[in-house]
């Protein structure tokens, strides 16, 4: 009997320093804080590693959290300086600093961060209108951050960063934002394509200008070009022509061509000269006279044998010294001598007839084709 009660006590108090044990160690995580209150008063701070306590003396609240810790809170109601409600929704970034304050200074510091974010925001958006609220976020931001940390250092708490993740206006005034970013797209789409035309017409009317000073100055230069190039074919022929005056000019008095030839040649010459359909009229040269007279000469050297020749008186002129044969033309053959006298064999020329004066002292006389002249 002895030995059965002597085992129990044994099993009991070995039990009873096997729970002691487990009570006095406490192993605390990375990155965590454990609250020791020893009968309920603060006694220590436990940090990461294996840690004693005094059991059934010391008690160790819940574990504190010191990673920096990421709290998304649900859309506010926040009114602009103009009056207009929107819906804020903001991100928190805090870390626990001290876990002694943050478990005797609050009571749920996460809590009182959500609140405390909702009245600052309200306070910062408030004093800004709604354009001014979309437009400055940073401001906003860093606003916060700074009104949160001061309100959060003796809680033991470091906000590290405020974000708002949107901003919601009313459905009424987003579209008139809409409105007004569309038209004020469309403002400056008309602006750029308005400046677009305007350097387009500028570009154009440079262009044509240029063409123009450009088409100008090569019609310049080919009308030089022309002019001198006419200048010189005018010289080129002017030489030519003189190269052949001079040419027939020395081939005439090489050849030593009598009074008869000359004279002959001056003849044949007069039908090219009254040839042209436009040809009514034309005027028998002075010199004619002395080129009549040497004709006269030629024709009296030539007689025809079958006829026989009536002689008649002889008349003073240059022709005199012509006895016309039987089967000559009166009126020629006197014309030719000086006398003068009407010819109606044919038109002249080009077969239109007319009156045409004589020249020197043959006096005026029609004068026509004659087929035996030619």
């Amino acid at each position: 009997m002895s030995t059965l009660v002597a085992t129990i006590l044994l099993v009991v108090l070995v039990v009873l320093i096997v729970v002691v044990i487990a009570r006095s160690v406490r192993i605390i995580p990375q990155a965590t804080a454990g609250i020791v209150e020893r009968f309920g008063r603060y006694h220590r701070t436990l940090h990461a590693g294996l840690n004693m306590v005094t059991p059934f003396v010391d008690r160790l609240r819940p574990l504190i959290d010191l990673r920096e810790q990421v709290v998304s809170f649900p859309p506010q109601p926040v009114i602009t300086r103009d009056n207009l409600v929107v819906g804020i929704d903001t991100v928190i970034y805090f870390q626990v600093t001290d876990p002694k304050a943050a478990t005797y200074e609050v009571a749920n510091y996460i809590t009182a961060v959500e609140q405390l974010t909702v009245t600052t925001l309200r306070n910062v958006v408030g004093g800004m209108d709604l354009e001014t609220a979309l437009t400055s976020r940073d401001q906003i931001n860093t606003e916060l951050r700074k009104e949160l940390d001061e309100a959060t250092g003796k809680w033991g708490i470091r906000v590290g960063r405020v974000e708002l993740k949107a901003i919601e206006p009313p459905s009424s005034i987003q579209d008139s934002m809409e409105k007004q970013m569309r038209a004020d797209r469309d403002k400056r789409a008309a602006i750029l394509s308005a400046e677009g035309n305007k350097q387009s017409a500028i570009l154009n009317a440079e262009g044509e200008r240029q063409a123009a000073v450009l088409r100008a100055r090569g019609e310049s230069e080919a009308s030089v070009l022309r002019a001198e190039a006419e200048a010189k074919a005018q010289a080129v022929r002017a030489r030519g022509q003189a190269e052949a005056i001079t040419t027939v000019f020395r081939a005439i008095h090489e050849g030593n061509p009598d009074q008869r030839l000359l004279a002959y040649q001056y003849m044949q010459m007069l039908p090219q000269i009254a040839q042209g359909d436009a040809n009514k009229l034309w005027i028998v040269p002075s010199e004619i006279g002395k080129a009549l007279e040497g004709i006269g000469g030629l024709l009296g050297g030539v007689r025809p044998q079958a006829v026989p020749v009536t002689p008649e008186p002889t008349s003073s002129g240059p022709g005199s010294q012509l006895d016309p044969p039987g089967g000559r033309h009166a009126g020629l053959e006197g014309w030719l001598t000086g006398s003068g006298g009407p010819v109606h064999d044919g038109a002249v020329g080009n077969g239109e007839g007319g009156a045409v004066p004589g020249a020197g002292h043959a006096g005026s006389a029609p004068f026509n084709d004659d087929p035996s002249l030619v």
